[in-house]
This record gives structure tokens, C-alpha cells and sequence, in this order.
């Protein structure tokens, strides 16, 4: 952590705080849209400052990081936790059903062919001639 250092680029805060793997692609993130300080998008030159929340969109979900620490270089992965903390809601869990047979009862019938293409999604007349 930085005492002297008021705000840093958002850019290079993601990278030392390990939410991307490298500057380029924070950079690249910010010119994307991923990334926004207080719920405004931000360019990546953008500063960051202790309170702020940083929103960083990851695989479809928004991670929230306050800040709370300000670091230029990369450091190690507990530096790097305790200059964020994470507010982060969990993520929702998806159940699928899973369809359970009896090893060596053979063939599905063609009822169970039916519930397996309505639970896959498929088309029921798929492969058939018309």
C-alpha cells in the first residue's frame, strides 16, 4: 500500500490487486466496458481512490471490490486482498436434473428416449425420415 499516492489509474489497480493477469488486458477490459468506479464506466486511465467501488464484469457476473488500498506494482496475493474488499453477492446456483439409469438395463425405451430429448433440449424428430 501506497501512503503517498492519492489515486491511481484504474487500469493498473486491477492488474496489482490480481483481477486481470495483465495490464494490457485491464486496459483492454476498460475500453470494453467491464469497468466502472461509483457506477460510471470509466476509461482506463481513469483514477481510483480508497472508497471508491469499482464494479469489473467477469464471466457474466459483476464482481464489486471497495477500495480500500492503493498499489502501482503487482504484489502478492495477500497484499493484493487487502487492498480490496470484496462485496460480491454469491452467485446463483444452478441445479440440472440428472437422469439416473441402472448400469446393464439396457437400451432406453422410447418413453425414456422422449424425457431424455425434453430434457436435453433436442428435437424429438431428429434423424427421422419424413
Amino acid at each position: 500500500m501506497l501512503g503517498a499516492m492519492e489515486t491511481v489509474r484504474i487500469d493498473v489497480w486491477l492488474w496489482s490487486v490480481r483481477q486481470c493477469k495483465t495490464r494490457s488486458l485491464a486496459t483492454s477490459e476498460c475500453r470494453a466496458g467491464h469497468v466502472r468506479v461509483n457506477g460510471e464506466p470509466v476509461k482506463a486511465a481513469s483514477p481510483v481512490k480508497v472508497g471508491d467501488e469499482v464494479r469489473y464484469r467477469v464471466a457474466g457476473f459483476d464482481r464489486i471490490l471497495k477500495v480500500t488500498g492503493l498499489l502501482t506494482k503487482r504484489a502478492s496475493a495477500q497484499v493484493a486482498q487487502a487492498c480490496y474488499q470484496d462485496l460480491t453477492p454469491q452467485r446463483p446456483t444452478v441445479r440440472l436434473p440428472v437422469l439416473y439409469r441402472e448400469p446393464g438395463s439396457g437400451r432406453p425405451t422410447k418413453k425414456e428416449r422422449r424425457e431424455l430429448d425434453r430434457l436435453f433440449g433436442r428435437d424429438a424428430n431428429y434423424g427421422h425420415r419424413k
